[in-house]
């Protein structure tokens, strides 16, 4: 059973849904995810609604939403997850990166990618300081050789911030 929170953002966001957009996503900018069709406005407002009805949510309650968006296969889900990350960037740890590795393992789309490492990852490691840092910098090192072509974009995105490879296929 989904979170109050989880249920709120996957019912708006259905709400908010486009035949067209359902159509003109539903292809391999998605790499295969389904797709309610929502637009990147609706899905930041959503979020952002959702946090105002759901205030004080931990660090915990965060990243656990985070988790629960993105367990389902579906784009405009995992979407919402990085928005909600991408607003509360302040609140997470070098421990998060696991979790986000996670992510970024399963993440199946370069559109999904390239926020959540530039803005998400990016700006996490630059608040990190001292054995936290370290421990960061060895995770995203280990990215680079990874067997995941996804964990291997990410860790080039923030290698070459000029650059923006995306993953073949």
């Amino acid at each position: 059973m989904e979170s109050e929170p989880a249920a709120f953002i996957d019912r708006t966001l259905r709400a908010e849904a486009s035949e067209w957009r359902t159509w003109a996503d539903g292809d391999a900018s998605v790499g295969g995810l389904g797709v309610y069709g929502a637009s990147v406005g609706a899905i930041r407002g959503t979020v952002r609604d959702a946090l105002r009805r759901h205030r004080g949510l931990s660090h915990d309650d965060i990243t656990a939403l985070a988790a629960e968006l993105w367990a389902v296969p579906v784009f405009d889900r995992r979407f919402a997850a990085i928005v909600l990350l991408q607003g509360q960037v302040d609140v997470l740890t070098g421990k998060d990166l696991t979790r986000i590795e996670g992510f970024l393992r399963d993440a199946r789309a370069a559109r999904l990618i390239e926020p959540l490492t530039l803005d998400v990852v990016r700006p996490l490691l630059a608040r990190l300081g001292g054995a936290e840092a370290d421990r960061a910098q060895r995770i995203v090192a280990r990215w680079s050789i990874s067997d995941s072509e996804s964990l291997i974009v990410a860790a080039a995105l923030l290698r070459e911030p000029g650059r923006r490879p995306t993953p073949s296929g």
